[in-house]
């Protein structure tokens, strides 16, 4: 072998290395560019990939791409739920109970019918790709979430707590979709549908992320009294119970993605200690950026010209109404008459139940983010049996709609979401001076 050979796996970590050590250093000018770090991550899979140099030649089986997607949702749903910092009470997340409610069923019913009049998908295959297209990211949208748990603005707020819940909830429209595609006599299964995949497995995964997040709360504390834990080690405690919830709740055919994000609300609530949490959210968000810059690496070395130029058409199509159309109106519609309550500063005597601005209307349609977790549900139906000319098509849809987002929502985070804050801030110092309290 020649003493200059390199082989290309070693340079695959010399690259890694030096992307992250040019990330870390420049972190501070990146973050005043109009970028997002998942557009880097994206940009720089795309030039080691097949259409660059292609020096990195993935090809990953799909349960390869679900079991490593599934683990990064697993980390940004627990880190969504520590960073919750509302009462537990229905009025306190009424906004996120809409865009839920009403703005994930809007989404999948629209790109549903898209698919089946437009691209002349069946039923089970539209409502597959509209529920494959659902969830928001967690992951990609740390840009737009709340930065901690002090942070009291109500699209940030918003957009973490969907971002946490429909990543679990639009699972049972993908089993709807499944099952269609499997039997197109729904009435066959509609029934256990509704018992199992929709009533009982949300139920579970709500009472197996409140009761796992407590035990493990309080079997730490109990120990701890006694002898406390190398401080090494801490902050694995929100690993273990990451995993234990997932795992237990699977067990019992809940949905451990709704699992995982409940037990971090819960937790952060369960210690006498506010730091614990604290170190928790600060341990999981490092492990979640890391996580990020390896699933859109490898998104970006999976994207090659010839099934793109195949499936173009058909992925512009059903990403911009997505994005400019279906995910807008039906964020606008979602909050008609929905009031807001953490922008009201802390002591406040005003009304604290005030309508929603139109420029937190439009955000909360603009900031649709898809990533991650379309990526997971996606390799997941392709584990269930989608193939063929249709799940290649459901596939490089999902690809370019996300790679899509990544750069439009990429480019206007930063400078959106700091117009957004500014004009905020201007607006309540505005009423504060003017309100009856501030001149008594």
């Amino acid at each position: 072998m020649s003493p200059w050979f390199v082989d290309t796996y070693i340079l695959s970590f010399l690259v890694l290395g030096l992307l992250l050590l040019l990330i870390t250093l420049g972190s501070s000018w990146i973050n005043r560019l109009p970028l997002s770090y998942a557009l880097i991550y994206l940009a720089v899979g795309i030039l080691l990939g097949p259409g660059g140099i292609n020096l990195v030649k993935l090809r990953p089986e799909a349960e390869f791409l679900e079991r490593a997607t599934e683990f990064v949702v697993l980390i940004s749903l627990y880190s969504c739920g520590l960073k919750m910092n509302r009462p537990l009470k229905l009025w306190a997340w009424s906004s996120t109970a809409r865009l839920i409610g009403f703005l994930m069923p809007i989404s999948i019913g629209a790109i549903a019918l898209l698919g089946h009049w437009f691209l002349k998908l069946n039923w089970g295959e539209a409502i597959l790709l509209g529920a494959i297209l659902a969830p928001t990211d967690p992951v990609l949208a740390s840009e737009v979430q709340l930065s901690d748990r002090d942070d009291r603005n109500e699209l940030r707020f918003g957009l973490t707590s969907e971002g946490g819940l429909n990543d679990a909830l639009a699972f049972p429209f993908v089993y709807f979709g499944l099952h269609w595609i499997e039997d197109s006599n729904w009435e066959s299964w509609f029934k256990n549908w509704v018992a199992i995949d929709l009533l009982w497995a949300i139920a579970a995964g709500l009472v197996m992320g409140i009761v796992v997040a407590k035990a493990v709360a309080w079997v730490d504390q109990k120990i701890q009294n006694y002898r406390k834990v190398d401080e090494l080690f801490e902050d694995f405690t929100a690993i273990s119970t990451i995993l234990l919830t997932y795992a237990l709740t699977e067990m019992v055919n809940g949905y451990g993605f709704l699992a995982v994000f409940v037990a971090g609300v819960v937790a952060q609530r369960s210690y006498r200690n506010p730091e614990k949490p604290r170190s928790q959210l600060s341990f999981i968000e490092r492990l979640e950026k890391l996580a990020e810059v390896g699933v859109i690496l490898l998104l970006g070395s999976l994207l090659r010209i010839e099934p793109i130029l195949r499936f173009i058409d058909e992925a512009l199509l059903v990403a911009g109404a997505l994005i400019f159309v279906v995910r807008p109106i039906g964020a606008w519609i979602s909050t008609i008459g929905e009031k807001y309550t953490s922008l009201v500063p802390k002591g406040s005597r005003r009304n604290f139940r005030e309508r929603f601005r139109p420029t937190t209307r439009w955000l909360l349609g603009w900031f649709g983010i898809r990533g991650v977790g379309s990526l997971y549900y996606l390799a997941y139906a392709y584990g269930k049996g989608l193939e063929g000319e249709t799940g290649e098509m459901i596939g490089w849809i999902t690809y370019l709609t996300v790679v899509i987002s990544v750069i439009l929502h990429g480019i206007s985070s930063t400078p959106l979401m700091k117009w957004h804050d500014e004009s905020i801030s201007d607006i309540l110092e505005a009423e504060e001076t003017t309100s009856p309290s501030s001149s008594q």
